[in-house]
């Protein structure tokens, strides 16, 4: 591993964060407000878009929504540099605390938060477990660059995530769903639920675009050099994933606009548990960085890959598992609504917090910017 900067990084100020994001970005509590809308005009005022978005199904998965949601994936996965995950591993401090608070504690914390808040709600609180499960892939990359994290790092701990899920995530959602709450004399999960969908909705929603971003990265590299792939095509790529997760939110809440505007109060109830556990997960996060010395930007790309989550995969399993229009797809859907704003807020805490590393442990994380 070279060896750290001796100088603490430039820092940009709250209108500096502000301004480095796109249109895009800077309002995209907006365009997802403006996506609930008009999904919830077109189930209202175009009835037969629910019937014709079961019509076209591929086992229980909407083909228009599995196309949504493999578009939101695929831009993020190709920003990921698979190849310098043997440098970054290096830092065993940082590997292993990073997959003890994805793996271990991320996991555990959203299943006591789903039954401590929604002990009566199981399809919600089934939603929120998967959510708990599936681990940062997706914007967690946003709100690092912008608190000055270490790419590098992040990109590594994506990538190291993303390979996790497709070995460990059905194995972990028969243990939370199934095996745990047996042991503690809890309900489990409803006779539907199947350690194969799971599987093969990993497999696929995260499989395909994983591989797709990965020979994406390596032939654009090869053809263009490092400098185009990411000064050129990524730039022009990476916006897909936010349309994506639009048109996605659009179809879904088409399909959920009833349950939405019927049962306003389980939508608070669903973000509850959601805002508890972004909060905790970063303060443990950054806490933990700051105990074992990782510096300011390890420290800061540690805790928001542990707070975030990867809601694009926890759509696709609730809706391979439990169908588009389930309790579980909804619990889904309310995610990226809370994960947003709070992350965003998030880094101007941990761009705060700067002043209690020491300068000596801290990488310049704004070369390149």
């Amino acid at each position: 591993m070279s060896a750290p900067s001796q100088q603490r990084p430039a820092v940009p100020d709250d209108a500096a964060v502000v301004a480095r994001l796109s249109t895009l970005d800077k309002y995209l509590p907006v365009w997802i407000v403006a996506a609930m809308a008009g999904g919830l005009a077109l189930g209202a005022f175009v009835p037969a878009v629910g019937a014709w978005l079961h019509a076209v199904e591929i086992g229980n998965v909407s083909v228009p929504i599995a196309a949504g949601l493999l578009l939101m994936m695929y831009p993020v996965l190709a920003k990921v540099r698979y190849n310098e995950t043997g440098r970054v591993a290096r830092d065993k401090r940082l590997i292993i605390a990073s997959l003890a608070l994805n793996w271990l504690v991320g996991p555990a914390l959203m299943f006591a938060l789903a039954w401590l808040f929604l002990p009566d709600l199981p399809e919600y609180r089934t939603g929120l477990i998967i959510v708990g499960l599936a681990r940062c892939i997706a914007m967690v990359l946003i709100w690092n660059d912008l608190a000055c994290g270490d790419r590098e790092a992040a990109a590594v701990l994506v990538a190291l995530n993303s390979v996790f899920q497709v070995l460990a995530f059905s194995a972990l959602g028969w243990f939370y769903l199934q095996l745990l709450p047996t042991w503690l004399g809890l309900e489990t999960t409803s006779a539907q639920f199947s350690f194969w969908a799971i599987s093969i909705s990993v497999l696929v929603f995260l499989g395909i675009p994983l591989v797709a971003g990965f020979l994406t990265r390596v032939l654009g590299e090869r053809a263009k050099g490092r400098d185009w792939y990411e000064g050129r095509f990524l730039p022009k790529l990476g916006p897909w994933a936010l349309y994506g997760l639009l048109f996605t939110i659009v179809l879904l809440f088409a399909l959920q606009g009833e349950q939405i505007i019927a049962r306003p109060v389980d939508v608070v109830r669903i973000a509850l548990p959601l805002l508890i556990y972004f909060v905790v997960t970063f303060v443990l996060g950054m806490a933990v960085g700051r105990v074992i010395g990782l510096g300011y930007a390890r420290t800061t790309t540690l805790a928001f890959t542990a707070a975030g989550n990867n809601f694009e995969l926890a759509i696709a399993v609730a809706i391979g598992t439990f169908g588009a229009a389930s309790g579980q797809a909804l619990a889904g859907v309310v995610g990226p609504l809370i994960e947003v704003p709070v992350l965003i807020g998030l880094v101007y805490v941990a761009l705060g917090l700067r002043r209690f590393f020491p300068a000596g442990g801290t990488r310049a994380a704004t070369a390149g910017r």
